[in-house]
């Protein structure tokens, strides 16, 4: 014991660390401002913060939307309970068989060594990643939501299909809900939101972005992340709008996953130096050429994965799923053994991968 040196850096944080503070400042201030009642009996309070399902990724849950539901009686009718337990499978299949299956196989090799790539592997490679990350925390949100609906509570959407979205200021009122309106609330709106001067809500908007990419982690390439997507809202508001409503929507949409991707460039990578070594690989700068009978090999055998994902992320399975519910009851169990078996299959199979969003 002599022999250990203190580092007063080395502090082990507790999970979900952020989702816990945003919690309780949302009572704090929702509070003051009069829009709930204080909580009369601590043991409430306790409740409302350490409700298990959400806490280690979200979705954030407000005080007005949670603390009513502590005082009604709960009430699970089958439907809800089963609408609930798809929402748990369909998140662990998201988690365990989509993301953790890109990651393991095919992002974290790319990231590791971007050199040794092609620029098409280095541009699926970050294309893998949108979806890792998109099934890593969308999935936990699924579950999350699916227990709480199965205790008998409810909690707000925290994903709305954003890789569908025809521009990037859609992509965020798609994306991560519940942290977007919080900052929205209890930041851009105080800070007078866009009923000031032009350069105020310009610095507003700044501000706000700068918060969010702090948010997600104590470094300079989630600062950089933040301000890249509040530059884009601003040009968004105030010179592409009008030029996007003309274009047809499958082009906005591409022109959107752009920028999303790249984005997720700054995110992924904490190193400047391998930030611009990877963006420039993804254009064939630096990479071991532009593609090669490799990248094409990755293109064949990831075919049907890569439509499984696209599919996961886009609204129609899960409204075909919910009309099933109605009509063939059994055929809607069977598909939630089958997605049971799946996920438990390649948790055996594979090793264990925390949630991406645990960290924040």
């Amino acid at each position: 014991l002599q022999n250990i040196t203190y580092q007063p850096l080395d502090i082990f944080l507790p999970v979900g660390i952020s989702f816990f503070t945003f919690q309780t400042i949302s009572y704090v201030i929702d509070v003051y401002r009069g829009r709930i009642a204080p909580l009369r009996r601590w043991i409430d309070y306790v409740f409302y913060v350490s409700f298990f399902p959400q806490l280690v990724a979200g979705p954030i849950v407000r005080a007005r939307d949670f603390i009513p539901q502590i005082y009604k009686t709960p009430v699970v009718t089958r439907a809800e309970f089963g609408e609930g337990l798809f929402l748990v499978l369909c998140g662990l299949f998201k988690k365990t068989v989509i993301s953790d299956y890109i990651s393991l196989n095919f992002v974290d090799r790319i990231f590791d060594a971007p050199l040794l790539y092609t620029g098409v592997e280095n541009l699926l490679g970050v294309y893998g990643y949108a979806l890792q990350i998109y099934c890593d925390f969308s999935g936990y949100s699924d579950m999350a939501i699916g227990l709480g609906k199965m205790l008998g509570f409810d909690f707000n959407k925290n994903f709305d299909y954003p890789y569908i979205s025809t521009s990037v200021s859609e992509f965020w009122r798609r994306w991560h809900i519940s942290l977007g309106s919080w900052f929205r609330d209890y930041i851009y709106i105080p800070l007078g939101g866009n009923r000031v001067s032009t350069l105020k809500h310009i610095r507003n908007i700044l501000v706000v972005w700068a918060l969010t990419g702090l948010w997600h982690g104590a470094s300079w390439n989630f600062v950089l992340w933040g301000v890249y997507y509040g530059l884009f809202l601003l040009l968004e508001k105030f010179v592409l709008q009008k030029y996007l409503k003309k274009i047809p929507s499958w082009l906005c949409t591409v022109y959107t996953m752009l920028v999303v991707m790249i984005g997720w460039v700054f995110f992924s990578q904490t190193d400047f130096g391998a930030l611009g070594h990877y963006l420039g690989t993804m254009f064939g700068i630096g990479a071991s050429g532009f593609i090669d009978k490799t990248a094409l090999y990755y293109l064949k055998t990831g075919f049907i994965l890569l439509l499984i994902s696209i599919l996961m992320c886009r609204p129609a399975p899960y409204q075909y799923f919910k009309r099933l519910v109605r009509r063939r009851p059994v055929a809607a169990v069977i598909i939630n053994l089958i997605l049971f078996a799946l996920s438990i299959a390649y948790m055996v199979y594979n090793s264990y991968t925390p949630f991406l969003y645990a960290k924040f």
